[in-house]
């Protein structure tokens, strides 16, 4: 296998443009659409815990799937990402919790639009 460097910028082009690049950056280009949406729905304090969960699964594949070795540095690492996740997740939150909401009324921000339009209409025939 040839040195990739910036000193070849060929062989570094042709690396970036490997099928298990181009799948990676396409996973993380889905990871963040996804946690972009998730953060437009909900706040930091519910979307963080759950993001952040996977440095766990990822360290505790690493050890028993491939059997990486890992350090007691990155053992404390995760601790400490996990304790701050559950610090952040304590607080405050401005997102609603739904109500248990009357039979027949339509749910989330459709509903809201429905139920918005059909007041409109109601107004207009009047």
């Amino acid at each position: 296998m040839p040195l990739i460097s910036a000193s070849h910028p060929g062989e570094l082009i042709a690396a970036v443009f490997t099928p298990w690049i181009i799948a990676g950056i396409a996973l993380l280009i889905c990871f963040f659409a996804s946690y972009l949406t998730a953060l437009s729905w909900a706040d930091l304090t519910y979307v963080l815990p759950a993001t952040a969960f996977g440095n766990v699964i990822v360290a505790l594949l690493s050890r028993f799937w491939l059997n990486e070795p890992i350090s007691l540095y990155r053992w404390a690492g995760i601790v400490l990402i996990t304790l701050g996740v559950g610090f952040v997740a304590q607080g405050p939150s401005l997102t609603e919790r739904p109500a248990s909401l009357p039979k027949g009324r339509p749910e989330g921000q459709l509903g809201n639009v429905l139920e918005s339009r059909v007041e409109q209409q109601t107004e207009v025939s009047r």
